[in-house]
């Protein structure tokens, strides 16, 4: 098993590692719209953190030496479903025309000023 780590991904906040690569499967921890260079959330609404969550999970994936093209599996957690839409296009901008499995959950946070988390399993 080996510990991933991106300068340009937040630090975690916790117990745990950015990303764990197991053999040739990178498993991607969720990601929320913190800065990386500053450790604060991102102004804006969900279209925002969607965008700042994403391009985290994109320098992960890339420090663990695979990119969003073989990303098998997500999970995305959004704290209402009113902001689905907004969290979607961002989302399907983003893969292109990859279409990775999903899993959509609206859910509550620990922290009140999260809109959104992405997590991931990809292939290297």
């Amino acid at each position: 098993m080996k510990i991933v780590n991106s300068k340009k991904a937040p630090e975690p906040i916790g117990p745990y590692s950015q990303a764990v690569v197991v053999k040739n499967l990178v498993f991607v921890s969720g990601m929320i719209a913190l800065d990386p260079a500053t450790g604060k959330m991102v102004s804006g609404g969900v279209k925002e953190q969607t965008e700042r969550v994403l391009a985290s999970l994109k320098a992960v994936l890339k420090a663990a030496g695979t990119s969003e093209k073989n990303v098998a599996k997500t999970t995305v957690f959004i704290k209402e479903m009113s902001m689905f839409k907004e969290m979607n296009d961002v989302y399907a901008k983003f893969f292109g025309k990859h279409r990775p499995a999903r899993a959509t959950l609206v859910t509550g946070f620990a922290r009140d000023d999260v809109l959104v988390e992405i997590e991931a399993v990809a292939s290297r």
